[in-house]
């Protein structure tokens, strides 16, 4: 197979799995596993942007991932506004428009505060999208979506309706999922985006899946026929 770069998904979400039992199969803090999966988060942006992927969308911290202990949190964290502080120079040099999408205000103050001015930095770039759901659960972004129904007083929406409602408003569904570390779950994922993306799993963890990876993830969604249901 060779990817054919004529026909190449619009929009990618990634679920980046396996952080944590790439450092303990090396007996290294899990901090470590975490660190070295900026550097394939790293090495992913740049593909999509050279490749001309349109949108990216990664799965890096749940609702759920609050009942991780503390320290670990913490490092978390202070890894988003760290990473922040380095790549937002890259995302500017590249035009590559930042968005942060989950319950951004349930946030410290001190990461919602660097979240919304790299948003509002690359807010007027095109070239790509790079969605990082933060605080993010697909159960509470429909949720958040119908109360913000309920408060507009609607009495009916259709389906498109109801999408220009989540958090990914305006934006077209993925063409492709992919998760990493051989776990076969979409984990409370754009549950509803998702409904006709085609689906990719690896045994490859996070900290290993790197330019090569994705390229071989895009061949394979490429040589698949979509039906949507017909």
């Amino acid at each position: 197979m060779k990817m054919n770069k004529t026909e190449l998904p619009r929009h990618i979400a990634i679920i980046m799995d396996g952080n944590g039992r790439w450092a303990r199969m090396r007996g290294l803090p899990k901090m470590v596993g975490h660190r070295e999966g900026v550097e394939s988060l790293r090495d992913i942006v740049t593909y999509c942007r050279e490749t001309g992927i349109s949108i990216l969308t990664v799965y890096a911290f749940s609702t759920e991932n609050w009942k991780r202990s503390k320290r670990e949190v913490d490092t978390l964290m202070g890894f988003v506004k760290k990473y922040l502080d380095i790549e937002l120079k890259n995302f500017k040099k590249n035009e590559i428009r930042l968005n942060f999408i989950g319950r951004l205000n349930e946030l410290p103050p001190s990461v919602e505060r660097d979240i919304r001015a790299g948003m509002d930095q690359t807010k007027g770039y095109s070239k790509m999208l790079f969605n990082i759901a933060l605080n993010y659960g697909a159960r509470s972004e429909i949720v958040d979506a119908v109360n913000e129904i309920l408060r507009e007083r609607h009495k009916s929406v259709d389906e498109e309706g109801f999408a220009s409602f989540l958090y990914t408003k305006g934006q077209p569904d993925p063409d492709l999922l992919i998760r990493t570390s051989g776990e076969m779950r979409i984990s409370n994922f754009l549950l509803w985006q998702l409904s006709y993306s085609e689906l990719y799993f690896t045994d490859k963890l996070w900290p290993e899946f790197r330019k090569k990876d994705l390229a071989k993830a895009i061949e394979i969604y490429q040589n698949r026929k979509r039906r949507y249901g017909g």
